[in-house]
Parts: structure tokens; C-alpha cells; sequence
């Protein structure tokens, strides 16, 4: 797990880029800094990898844009401790983010062989990650509630089962929509289970699909 000097530097410039494009939470930047975003990806995209842009990752899935990485994990508003699940796990990118901001993650994957891959990667890491295999829309609900929901695919809807697993006050993260732009929704779940939404533009993301799978 290579990390040289030339790749702290180009983090650096994606650090500075995602803050020039309104990231300003010293903490977030941190924590990208702190984070080899090169090992996350085939070794055909090493050049690429602090450009700021998603790429494929294999099961027809993708690593994020990084703005939208830090973008999406801004409105969880992560604390400490906080008990943070993340709806598609893909490489474990987003999921060593939060981590690295000292939450405690419970991550799920649909794909399988993304899953095994995913998962057997992660444990180089120092982070203390919790993965399941299975329906995102169902999330993972032995251990709710939680802080804060972040879904990282286009949903077609606001899953009830996610809502259900949020304690009150928690806030989901969700880009809503179909269509081939979603509509970054922040949600926070009220004392009367009411939830107050706030809307942040579109993002792209690829498709959030239904069942445990095998792919």
C-alpha cells in the first residue's frame, strides 16, 4: 500500500480544488487528506485517481466524485461517535471518510463480488468498519438506530425501512430521483416521525437497486 510523496501532493490539489468548489470543514478536507484515494481504484486509473472525478470500480459501480464525497458526507454533520449507515458500500472509499471523522460505521453492498473484494481490501485499513451483504432498501436493522443514513446510488424513492431504522433527530442523506440527475435531499426525522427535508441540487449517481443479488 504505496502512499509517496508525489501522491500526498496530488491529494493536496484535490484538497484545494474541493475547497475552492465550497467544502470548507477543515475536518472533512482532513480527513480527504488523510485518506489514499489511489489504492481505491484498479491500477489502471493510478494516474487519475486525485482528479476530480468518479470512476468505475467493477459490478457496474463507481468511486464517487470526490466533491460529492465530501459534498454528501457535510450534510450528515458527523460528530464523534456518531453511528453513521452507509446504503452501498462499493470500493469502502466514503466509508473510510466517515470513519476517519471518528464515526462508527455500519456499511452495506448489494454486489457480492464487490462485497468480498470490498471487504477483504478494507481490512488493511485501521478502521474499525462493520459490513453486511444485502438490500440496501432494507438497510441493516439488528443494530439500529442510527445518527445519520447516507445513500450513495440514485434512489427511486425515500425507503421506509431507512427511515424506520433513523433515531429522532438523524438525518438521512439521499440523491432522489430516476432520472440521469438526482436531487441532493437532506432529511431530518422529527420528534412526531414527520420529516423535514432540504434540497441541495443535482448530483449523478448510478442506479440503487433492489435484492441481496449474487452478481
Amino acid at each position: 500500500m504505496e502512499d509517496n510523496y508525489r501522491h500526498k501532493g496530488l491529494r493536496k490539489k484535490l484538497v484545494n480544488e474541493i475547497r475552492k468548489k465550497g467544502i470548507l470543514d477543515e475536518q472533512i478536507l482532513n480527513a480527504f487528506m488523510a485518506i489514499p484515494r489511489h489504492l481505491f481504484l484498479d491500477s489502471g486509473f493510478l494516474e487519475f485517481a486525485y482528479e476530480d472525478k468518479p470512476f468505475p470500480i467493477g459490478s457496474g459501480q463507481t468511486i464517487s466524485q470526490p466533491y460529492t464525497v465530501a459534498f454528501q458526507t457535510q450534510l450528515l454533520d458527523i460528530r464523534p461517535g456518531s453511528k453513521i449507515l452507509e446504503i452501498g458500500t462499493g470500493s469502502g472509499y466514503q466509508a473510510c471518510i466517515l470513519a476517519e471523522l471518528g464515526a462508527d460505521v455500519y456499511t452495506i453492498e448489494r454486489q457480492k463480488k464487490l462485497f468480498e473484494k470490498t471487504k477483504k481490501f478494507l481490512s488493511r485499513f485501521p478502521y474499525d468498519l462493520h459490513l453486511f451483504q444485502g438490500d440496501g432498501f432494507k438497510g441493516v436493522p439488528q443494530h439500529a438506530p442510527y445518527d445519520g443514513i447516507i445513500i450513495t446510488a440514485a434512489a427511486p424513492e425515500i425507503p421506509q425501512d431507512l427511515v424506520d431504522q433513523l433515531q429522532i433527530g438523524g438525518v438521512l442523506v439521499i440523491p432522489l430521483g430516476e432520472g440521469s440527475v438526482q436531487t441532493m435531499l437532506r432529511i431530518v426525522k422529527q420528534e412526531d416521525g414527520s420529516l423535514q427535508r432540504q434540497q441541495f441540487g443535482g448530483f449523478r449517481f448510478v442506479p440503487m437497486l433492489r435484492d441481496s443479488g449474487n452478481d
